[in-house]
């Protein structure tokens, strides 16, 4: 799971355009299963745990033809 605290032993200064640059190759080398669990670490932050640990809600639409 991620770390509580962000680890402030380390700071970056830069442009916008680095800093992104920086990100993309992060993400680019990082796991599938530590991409999965960012998602899931940031969809639980949005919308609650039961984002996570829920069901999908059915949604049922009825349409006339014509």
């Amino acid at each position: 799971m991620l770390p509580e605290r962000m680890d402030r032993s380390q700071v970056f200064f830069g442009t916008q355009e680095t800093l992104d640059k920086a990100d993309h190759e992060y993400w680019e080398h990082a796991s599938d299963e530590e991409k999965l669990e960012t998602i899931t670490y940031l969809r639980e932050c949005f919308y609650g745990e039961s984002a996570t640990t829920g069901r999908l809600q059915r949604v049922y639409t009825v349409s006339k033809l014509k």
